[in-house]
């Protein structure tokens, strides 16, 4: 341990405030003042640069006094790229350099144009490349650094660079804006010449990029939006293994989204459902578990899931198989639900094909401050936008360079459109020229909302032409103190009225003729009420992405609005669909009419695949876990195995259009239905119940029910003393003999119920 004490003034944390971390919070920060004669005046800085001979002596007589030599150079950060096999591991390229970052993206895809040729790179071959969360820590200087500066800020950086080092210069309060202009034009060169010099060299060669940035925190010093502005398509990250406080990475879709929604881009994708590996989570994920996630992200705006991970799978081996490590989720072809995963692909697939449709529709842009990060700022908090509104998020860059005001609202070239701008508490600190820019908007007659701005964070901003700007446009009737000041003021009802329930969430795509809402129920409780729409002259219909079935909808006309008649479990959600033009005022859909047929009893045969270390068939007299059977090879089974039972099928039961649903009761964790050898589907997701009308006959029916449990319970079986064979195969295994079985198999009860609703209309 070295302790060092010091006498002269000293910037507060200069080391993050100059880039040598990453952290965020820089703007809780400011350096204490310090009195005139403890700091350095800027005249008395010299560049001695010149007078520096080549073997590293100084030509150069002081005036008098005292003086500190100080000398600065940068080196190498010695940062390696990772996870890489031996062959692709090397130092990272210096991204803040244009130059640098061209000739590695040169060297990178020349490898690849080697293996397959030219043809196959762009449009009719490899098309994208994603830039994943980035992971290479902290830079901050480049070979033209100082030209950088000056070009970008507008003033010399040489007089200034002792706060480099802690020295305060002028005052605390000009060093720290100093260093705030540093970290700026740091910003400024990982978005052009990292992110931006990659898209345009991948559009040169017909390719595009799927950009991701910060997932988390602050990863680099940068603005998240910025980054993500040049991507092809703007992508975020979620982890599943998260998913109980699912606020940490959702930030980062939101983000994602904004910029896709200013920009124009339309798709919005995230690296989804990643799972860091443990105990409690290896392999142990069912599409029951990831839906709940799946509606958030689809809530928070996305529209393109990039499933983590599907690892290519060479071995013929019983899986789980090859993985990144400790990391999933393993969606393989060694996944023992892989053969019935259609469903849940089939429903991340209408949901997103719904989303794509039309544009966004919000009525609010948030700005938040000019030194944050959305994905460091909102991870404990939200943006203080009232329920039922939708909004997106807005930087100083956007602001500045391409919303502008039309009809009295805010719009981008995009056709994003939005009704009042909403200041974060974070743009208390806003520099000149975002003023000027909001003083424009005010003056074309759109609504602002904040708290007037109490000072430039900026050395090169004017000091008093801040003060003259902010005493404009906060002197007149376009600022509102609140957002709810202005809703009142604009007479702005919600877009969506949950009438107080808060585990609601929706999404507004408007159409040139219609309107899609995308409706999730975000609790572990069931909700029900009439969900107020600020839509008119349309009926409403309910499309279901899970089943891929069209209802009319009950609803009543309102004075601005139309009020929708919904159930919503829990995890349950709907797309509400606006698009028939009607004049009735109201319309009543009756329940449907549920009658319980039989339930379906043992015994039950349950087959098993061979070599599996299951027998080949057992009867159970009831149903039960698979885990509570005496047999080892039973209680540890993996993998996808068949109840069989027959049912008698009176012809009265599908009279008059009646439909029949056989509901498994709890399943776990998936299952397939096939009745007289026909498919009737595949059960992922309570409630486990599917329309087997069009597959049953009158009279006798055999009933196959595929179950398909998950792989803990085989690795944990595998160890189990005195085993002699393994029966499973994977590279990442964290489970013991002692881990917790999973529940397994058909738990029932099994019935089949008579509904007299008839048939609904299908998505197309």
């Amino acid at each position: 341990m070295e302790l060092t004490l010091n006498g002269a003034a000293r910037v507060h944390r200069f080391e993050d405030k100059a880039g040598w971390s990453h952290i965020d919070g820089i703007e809780t920060m400011p350096t204490p003042a310090v009195q005139p004669d403890l700091a350095v005046s800027k005249r008395d800085v010299i560049d001695l640069t010149s007078r520096m001979k080549s073997d590293g002596t100084l030509d150069w007589t002081p005036p008098a006094g005292r003086w500190v030599v100080l000398r600065l150079g940068w080196s190498l950060a010695g940062t390696m790229n990772r996870p890489a096999s031996p062959e692709g591991t090397g130092l990272e390229v210096d991204k803040l350099s244009a130059d640098h970052v061209r000739a590695y993206l040169d060297s990178y895809l020349n490898i690849y144009q080697g293996a397959i040729g030219a043809s196959l790179i762009g449009r009719k071959g490899l098309r994208y490349m994603l830039t994943d969360s980035y992971e290479a820590a902290a830079s901050n200087w480049t070979d033209n650094m100082l030209a950088e500066f000056q070009t970008r800020r507008g003033y010399d950086p040489r007089p200034w660079l002792p706060v480099l080092t802690g020295r305060v210069i002028e005052s605390a309060e000009s060093s720290d804006r100093f260093l705030w202009d540093f970290r700026r034009t740091l910003s400024d060169l990982i978005a052009d010449n990292h992110y931006g010099v990659l898209s345009k060299e991948l559009h040169a060669r017909g390719m595009g990029r799927y950009g991701e940035s910060h997932e988390v925190g602050r990863a680099f010093i940068g603005d998240g939006m910025e980054v993500k502005k040049s991507a092809d398509v703007p992508m975020g990250a979620t982890w599943l293994g998260r998913a109980f406080y699912p606020n940490l990475t959702l930030p980062d879709i939101r983000e994602s989204a904004s910029v896709s929604h200013l920009y124009g881009q339309n798709l919005v994708a995230a690296e989804s459902f990643t799972v860091g590996g443990g105990p409690t989570t290896t392999y142990a994920i069912a599409p029951e578990q990831i839906k709940p996630l799946a509606d958030r992200m689809l809530a928070n705006g996305l529209n393109r899931f990039v499933i983590h991970t599907s690892v290519h799978q060479p071995l013929d081996s019983v899986g789980p198989g090859i993985g990144l490590g400790p990391f999933g989720e393993w969606f393989t072809r060694k996944e023992t639900w892989a053969e019935q995963a259609g469903a849940w692909i089939t429903y991340l697939t209408r949901s997103s094909q719904l989303l794509q449709q039309g544009r966004f529709a919000a009525d609010i842009a948030y700005l938040y401050g000019e030194d944050e990060n959305i994905t460091a700022l909102f991870q404990q908090r939200a943006p203080a936008v009232p329920a039922g509104f939708a909004w997106d998020f807005v930087n100083a860059d956007a602001l500045r360079n391409i919303l502008s005001v039309k009809n009295g609202g805010i719009s981008a070239p995009s056709g994003a459109s939005y009704r009042m701008l909403v200041l974060d508490p974070t743009t208390q600190r806003m520099t000149v020229p975002t003023l000027r820019k909001i003083r424009d908007l005010v003056r074309g007659g759109a609504v602002v909302v904040g708290a007037k701005p109490i000072e430039t964070p900026s050395l090169a901003d004017d000091v008093a032409e801040f003060k003259r700007l902010t005493d404009e446009v906060w002197g007149g009737s376009k600022i509102f103190a609140t957002v709810d000041a202005a809703l009142t003021s604009l007479r702005l009802a919600p877009d969506v009225d949950f009438h107080g329930d808060t585990s609601i969430a929706f999404v507004h795509r408007k159409l040139p003729d219609g309107e899609i809402y995308f409706v999730a129920n975000l609790g572990d409780r069931d909700a029900s009420s009439e969900m107020t729409f600020r839509v008119t002259g349309k009926a409403p219909e309910l499309w279901r992405a899970d089943d891929g079935t069209i209802t009319p909808a009950s609803y009543r006309t309102l004075a601005g609005g139309t009020a929708v008649t919904l159930a919503m479990p829990a995890h349950e959600a709907v797309f509400v669909v606006f698009r028939s033009p009607t004049t009735v005022a109201s319309r009543r859909i009756a329940e449907p009419s549920v009658t319980t047929l039989a339930t379906i009893a043992g015994p039950w045969t349950l087959t098993f695949p061979r070599d599996r270390g299951a027998p080949e068939s057992t009867t159970l007299p009831t149903l039960a876990s698979w885990t509570e059977n005496s047999d080892i090879g039973v209680k540890y089974f993996s993998g996808t195995a068949t109840y069989s039972n027959s049912l008698q099928v009176p012809g009265e039961w599908t009279a008059n259009g009646a439909r029949v649903l056989l509901d498994l009761g709890s399943v776990k964790n998936v299952a397939e239905v096939r009745i007289n050898g026909r498919s009737a589907g595949v059960a992922w997701k309570p409630p486990f119940r599917l329309d087997v009308t069009d597959a049953l006959k009158p009279g006798a029916n055999t009933l196959e029910i595929r179950v398909s449990n998950l792989w803990p319970n085989r690795l944990i079986g595998d160890k189990q003393p005195g085993t002699t064979r393994k029966y499973a195969f994977a590279v990442s295994d964290p489970y013991s003999a002692a881990s917790p079985l999973l529940p397994s198999g058909l738990l029932g009860p099994v019935q089949l119920i008579r509904m007299t609703q008839p048939r609904p209309a299908t998505i197309h």
